[in-house]
């Protein structure tokens, strides 16, 4: 059984969206994986911790697990919730990484960025998320359905497996930030030396760069293609009512976490 999203972050219902970032950015630090290396139930209550933020920082998401619960959300991957649960490292990273700002986490979360410094870099760009509409009659709003549907959008690349790059050989390290994917800079200012941290501008954050590209995507990982997905509607959902799916929307640039599918309800 998934816990109580509010139980997990520690808030209570009517909790502000600037208590439950408060809240969220405490748990999170306190699980963190570079806190607690090699503790695979730390990491599953970090991860626990983004799913609970991702529904309860977002109103529409909120409102719907206030009224249908974890119901809300039933087709997301592996028979889990169409948030967090189906997160990698990356995602959340990526997602969640600037809700720490630059108040010395810099060393978990790349400066703010969103971007790892331990353990790799991070990886492309985030795709964007797609909208679509799922007719729905009534004896499927009541009930409940099961529906399929095909999704034009961005893919990963099978050539290149999302790399972008021709081959293994195609990616060298950033010869401007050596890997790390940041570039230091010291400027003297009348209290003295200040040194600022920034995204790498060659790499973008990547630490490396392509020197030959893919030929089927051009370098961008991704080519435009279909996808079928499967949609768990739960009963009692009324028009208008959006359901996000995890990873469902367009893929990222150079293995960047795919967006998410939003599904809105048309009766």
């Amino acid at each position: 059984m998934k816990r109580d999203f509010y139980e997990i972050l520690g808030v209570s219902k009517s909790a502000s969206q600037e208590e439950i970032k408060k809240a969220y950015r405490k748990v999170a630090m306190q699980f963190h994986p570079d806190r607690n290396p090699g503790d695979k139930a730390a990491e599953e209550k970090f991860k626990e911790a983004a799913e609970a933020y991702e529904i309860l920082n977002d109103p529409d998401k909120k409102a719907q697990y206030d009224r249908f619960g974890h119901n809300a959300f039933s087709s997301g991957r592996g028979g889990g919730g169409n948030y967090g649960g189906g997160m990698n490292m990356d995602d959340i990273f990526s997602q969640f990484g600037d809700i720490f700002g630059d108040e010395g986490f810099g060393s978990f979360f790349g400066g703010g960025n969103g971007r790892r410094s331990s353990g790799g870099h991070h990886r492309g760009t985030r795709g964007s998320n797609l909208r679509v509409k799922l007719k729905m009659n009534f004896e499927e709003i009541a009930k409940g359905a099961n529906k399929t549907i095909k999704v034009k959008k961005h893919v990963k690349c099978t050539t290149c497996q999302g790399s972008g790059a021709k081959d293994k050989n195609s990616v060298q390290t950033c010869g401007t930030c050596n890997g790390s994917g940041q570039v230091r800079r010291v400027q003297n200012t009348f209290l003295g030396q200040m040194q600022t941290v920034t995204t790498c501008p060659t790499c973008s954050g990547e630490g490396t760069t392509i020197t030959s590209k893919c030929s089927s995507c051009k370098g961008e990982g991704r080519v435009y293609g279909e996808e079928t997905v499967s949609i768990d509607i739960p009963a009692g959902v009324q028009e208008g009512m959006q359901l996000s799916i995890n990873g469902k929307g367009n893929a990222g640039e150079r293995g960047g976490s795919a967006g998410d599918l939003i599904v809105l309800i048309d009766a």
